[in-house]
């Protein structure tokens, strides 16, 4: 089976297309573990869709389901273009709904699926959080020492809430820094697309933030985001680190 690695500002996938949908949960553990398999944050899958230019099964490293991915889609968006599965301009359907995306060499933008605010009365541990679902849930604080996120606690709001966590901070250049806890990878990520746009929201909702501003993971690379009508645009640098071929993974 031919694969590809992409790495997109740190948050890393392993990458194939195929005819034919199935459940692969098994296969992305497999891929995605870093000390026997490819090693990679999730498993992505293209498949041929009616309407749009292609269809995605995404799995997480310990192979969940997720229904969105924001630097997923940009790896995925990319892959699709080198691969002769979309022009630079595509659509695709994710568990979230329809994404759009394009591409510009290395660099692309995707319009992820329209934010929704599910909660602004979270406390824990002297913080208060907001539940925002940017194609998945995410709890987004600003409460927090970011330089000393703390991943036990992350951990735990985690599992009592069934969500990624993020602290952010907001620069004086007015740009944003996040770090990210992502359930499915049950640890702090490089990067999580969908923890900056959650970020990025409520930073633009409480008046924080510009409505075009840059955005700073944990990778140190720089994103852009901007609200665009209902959506929130995401656009970076992918890379694609190689592809090869495996076999006897089972």
């Amino acid at each position: 089976m031919n694969i590809a690695k992409y790495s997109a500002n740190g948050n890393d996938f392993v990458l194939f297309h195929s005819f034919i949908k199935k459940d692969r949960s098994m296969l992305a553990r497999t891929l995605c573990d870093r000390q026997n398999g490819v090693g990679a944050d999730g498993l992505i899958v293209l498949v041929p869709h009616e309407t749009h230019d292609f269809e995605w099964e995404f799995y997480n490293a310990d192979g969940s389901v997720a229904d969105m991915c924001g630097n997923g889609s940009r790896a995925c968006a990319h892959y699709a273009l080198s691969n002769g599965l979309a022009q630079t301009s595509m659509s695709f359907l994710t568990g979230a709904g329809v994404i759009k995306a394009q591409v510009d060499e290395m660099m692309v933008q995707s319009d992820l699926t329209p934010p929704e605010v599910l909660d602004k009365e979270i406390e824990f541990n002297g913080k208060n959080y907001w539940l925002l679902n940017t194609g998945v849930p995410h709890l987004v604080t600003f409460d927090a020492d970011i330089e000393n996120f703390d991943i036990l606690e992350a951990r735990e709001l985690r599992h009592k809430y069934n969500t990624n966590v993020n602290s952010a901070k907001v620069l004086e250049d007015g740009s944003i820094r996040v770090r990210t806890y992502e359930r499915g990878v049950e640890d702090e990520t490089l990067a999580c697309g969908t923890g900056m746009a959650a970020c990025f929201y409520k930073a633009f909702l409480q008046d924080k933030c510009r409505d075009s501003i840059e955005v700073h993971p944990q990778s140190g690379d720089t994103l852009y985001l901007a609200t665009k009508n209902s959506n929130i645009t995401f656009k970076g640098e992918v890379k694609a680190v190689f592809n090869t071929y495996v076999e006897n993974i089972f």
